[in-house]
């Protein structure tokens, strides 16, 4: 079988270097390519990642250009303008977006692969990106569990349960217009109705994380949780269907059009490869269409 490849735009940085070590621990015979402005960087990553290698074989690693993304089976962007303090991730919107129009530009026509994006904000992005390409939509994927892992993290507190016990659910924009599903967390595979406050210990675990983490204003955004989840993405698109939250441009589903929010799909060999309509309440669904709205202006905006 062949190797997947997999051309990490941004490879240079934190989580692009988190995402390969991951990649590579799979020994799911990846060749992963490292692109990045940073040639230094890249040559760095490369010369520890190839130990990584003696521990862990199946794979390969290297640097890349700009070029690799063409014949690449999944591009990964994570390409960004530097995170500031007190900054919410919509503010980054103008400066990413240029990164993200070279990306659909350099594809070029007929490229049949899956892009999973990364870079915040990521559902404006995933927007501009499927519609500039012209991939189909079930192919252009945003990068959002590190939401539901957070909320997760919330009520594995708040109920006083180990880690990766709880199922939880955020859809929606990943940002401030999020929306936590609280009638679907189950612990052990049992479903569990949350009490009012262990709901709110839970979001609220959610919601300040971001702002908290970006406040240290420690120059790294989050490396380990990031790299192992876009490395578990990408290992899905690979696989028979696997149920994921994900950024992907709608089709009327849940009433929206045109525009790309977190919903669940389950993923595999075609990218989206289904996106499932969960019964929302009244409360859910309008949160969930508002936030698409906000992506949209936030598109028009640029």
């Amino acid at each position: 079988m062949a190797a997947v490849k997999v051309t990490i735009v941004g490879g240079a940085g934190g989580v692009g270097a988190s995402t390969a070590f991951n990649l590579l621990l799979q020994r799911g015979g990846h060749e992963i390519v490292l692109v990045d402005a940073r040639p230094e960087m890249i040559v760095s990553h490369v010369m520890d990642l190839e130990q990584v290698l003696e521990l862990s074989p199946g794979s390969s690693v290297r640097g890349g250009d700009a070029g690799d993304v063409r014949d690449a089976d999944v591009v990964v962007l994570l390409s960004a303008v530097p995170l500031t303090a007190g900054t919410p991730r919509i503010e980054y919107l103008a400066g990413n977006a240029r990164i993200a129009d070279e990306l659909a530009d350099g594809l070029g026509s007929g490229w049949d692969g899956t892009v999973v994006v990364v870079t915040n904000p990521v559902d404006p992005l995933v927007t501009r990106l499927q519609g500039r390409a012209g991939l189909d939509r079930r192919r252009v994927l945003g990068y959002t569990i590190n939401d539901s892992l957070r909320l997760r993290t919330g009520f594995t507190k708040a109920l006083g349960v180990p880690p990766g016990s709880v199922e939880a659910w955020v859809i929606g924009e990943h940002g401030d217009k999020s929306v936590p599903l609280f009638g679907r967390v189950t612990v052990n595979g049992a479903p569990v109705r949350p009490t009012p406050g262990q709901a709110a210990a839970a979001e609220e675990y959610f919601r300040t994380w971001y702002p908290i983490h970006v406040g240290l204003d420690s120059g790294r955004s989050s490396t380990w949780t990031s790299g192992l989840g876009v490395a578990r993405m990408v290992a899905a698109l690979g696989g028979d269907g696997e149920p994921w939250p994900a950024s992907v441009v709608l089709d009327g589903e849940y009433g929206i059009e045109g525009v790309a929010v977190a919903v669940p799909v389950t993923i595999g060999r075609g990218g989206a490869e289904e996106i499932h309509e969960w019964e929302l309440d009244p409360d859910e669904l309008a949160a969930l269409r508002a936030s698409a709205e906000f992506v949209r202006a936030a598109v028009e905006s640029i």
